[in-house]
């Protein structure tokens, strides 16, 4: 099924790959080419809020991470999200008056976060909350928001993570539980058949593998319910979605092994299955 889905999921999109653009450069050159083409970055953009329209929101922090940490794969990782997101469903996504898309990062004590229904936090292997950063995570969770949390690896970086959700949440029916492949949020709009493990495209073209760490081979779906059964947050361990939906145009082969048949297929389906539970 994951096959014919790929294959589907490409043909609807194009690869729109440029064999001039090497998957080759190494990650310091990725990272230094996107400050200079992004000088904004880091800086919360203003946006006016569109009711009834999906707005990327991504979650800034201050704390740990690789490199960048809650910039990574920003801002193509956003942008080419809501785009698939509006080719694939009917699903609008926020625009300004030229029909460009929009998309906003704001730290978790804005209160502007409540206007966003779907947030999105990653490498979060290093990061640790503040007092007040807990308070409003948990408040925003609990008034109906939903977070996805992507790209973090190993044993390590998921006792960190576990430890600094369980400040959010430290009450035992707010624990994460794996989400079985037979879930709804696995076949909502696509079906997949397995929990994909989405490598970066500097791992798959240097190493040949998936996984990026050795303890890190397999990938999991964990979630957070509410009291009355909602799930309010999903965790995808051992996989980088957002590599799949930023990398898309670097390489033809990583578009359509990743991002066509494995990161926008889930990633898609967690977002409507978000907007209409």
């Amino acid at each position: 099924m994951i096959a014919s889905l790929g294959i589907t999921i490409a043909a609807v999109l194009g690869t729109g790959a440029d064999p001039s653009v090497h998957a080759q450069a190494g990650g310091a050159q990725w990272s230094q080419y996107r400050m200079r083409s992004h000088p904004q970055m880091g800086k919360s953009a203003p946006l006016e809020f569109e009711p009834n329209k999906f707005t990327f929101c991504r979650i800034q922090y201050n704390s740990g991470g690789r490199g960048w940490g809650w910039a990574t794969d920003y801002p193509e990782s956003d942008h080419n999200f809501s785009l698939r997101l509006s080719q694939l469903t009917t699903i609008e996504v926020n625009r300004d008056e030229h029909g460009e898309i929009r998309y906003v990062n704001l730290p978790l004590t804005d209160p502007e976060l409540f206007n966003y229904p779907w947030v999105y936090m990653l490498e979060v292997g290093s990061l640790y909350f503040t007092k007040e950063e807990r308070h409003w995570l948990r408040e925003y969770l609990l008034r109906g928001g939903f977070l996805f949390v992507d790209d973090f690896w190993g044993e390590r970086e998921w006792q960190n993570w576990a430890y600094e959700i369980a400040q959010v949440f430290p009450e035992p029916e707010y624990q994460m539980f794996e989400i079985p492949i037979t879930h709804e949020i696995f076949r909502c709009v696509f079906t997949l058949d397995e929990m994909p493990q989405v490598p970066s495209i500097n791992t798959w073209v240097n190493a040949g593998v998936t996984y990026e760490r050795h303890d890190a081979k397999v990938a999991t779906l964990h979630g957070i319910k509410d009291k009355k059964g909602r799930l309010m947050a999903v965790v995808a361990h051992n996989t980088d979605l957002g590599d799949g939906w930023e990398r898309e145009s670097v390489s033809k082969s990583y578009f359509e092994e990743f991002s066509a048949k494995k990161a926008y297929p889930l990633g898609i389906n967690i977002v409507v299955y978000a907007m209409t539970h």
